[in-house]
């Protein structure tokens, strides 16, 4: 099946062995001239199994029998991802919430809170408060912005927007009983930068990968939250990264 989304402001051109992949990404389906294509093989559908195998393993938890269809979405996003270094965009892993035309992100490991964190946002600013996209966002790092963009791969509850919004900040999130927030230098969260970049296997790509990791972290605002997850949690951070003083968003 062919069919092209727009992402980041390319055309992109599919070539996908199931229908599945195209209703997966039909709120980006897009027309026009493409600027890349991507075909998918059954070669692409098995090394996503094996990966997904081996992640489980490494887990220690019950091996996940994954459909070829939806396998064949993650092949999509992975040759999207390695195709889009060509335009300085990167794949990465975190929650992307948009409030007044400034992005924040929240990236963490898996199953840390970031999209309960980002929820409580939703709840504490109503609808001035956007999900960008819940999981795997695209962040391009251009010479006078850097601009996080919806996609489809938007995380198990399918939470985001066909939407474009510069980057205010970057946000390492963490549990802890009592909230706090700190501004970090990028050499404080560096690795778990780099660990939530999707890292191609290509080495040239890779190498750009790591270039605009670098930019990312360098013309950024970084923080590091430690919180509950209380409403108070959402009403710290979006304080201290928007800028304001500690309240005042709640006299608002």
């Amino acid at each position: 099946m062919r069919f092209i989304l727009k992402l980041a402001g390319k055309n992109i051109e599919i070539f996908s062995l199931y229908d599945f992949a195209a209703d997966y990404c039909k709120d980006f389906i897009s027309s026009g001239t493409p600027d890349i294509s991507v075909e998918i093989t059954q070669e692409d559908i098995e090394f996503e199994r094996e990966r997904s195998r081996r992640e489980d393993l490494k887990q220690g938890v019950q091996t996940r029998n994954f459909t070829d269809p939806y396998l064949e979405t993650l092949a999509v996003y992975r040759k999207i991802a390695d195709r889009m270094l060509d335009f300085d965009t990167l794949l990465f892993h975190g929650s992307a919430v948009a409030v007044d035309n400034s992005c924040y992100l929240f990236t963490a490991r898996s199953g840390t809170g970031k999209s309960t964190h980002t929820r409580l946002w939703k709840k504490l600013l109503g609808d001035r408060a956007v999900i960008v996209n819940d999981d795997k966002p695209l962040i391009s790092v251009l010479k006078n912005d850097i601009i996080v963009h919806g996609t489809p791969w938007n995380g198990k509850h399918r939470l985001g927007n066909d939407i474009s919004v510069p980057l205010k900040a970057v946000c390492v999130l963490q549990r802890a009983e009592e909230n706090r927030i700190k501004k970090v230098a990028p050499e404080e969260v560096y690795d778990t930068l780099i660990q939530q970049v999707y890292r191609t296997y290509d080495p040239k790509r890779l190498a750009k990968t790591l270039s605009l990791t670098d930019a990312l972290a360098e013309r950024t605002e970084l923080y590091r939250l430690g919180c509950n997850m209380d409403i108070s949690a959402a009403q710290l951070s979006y304080s201290a990264m928007k800028g304001q003083e500690k309240g005042q968003e709640n006299e608002a």
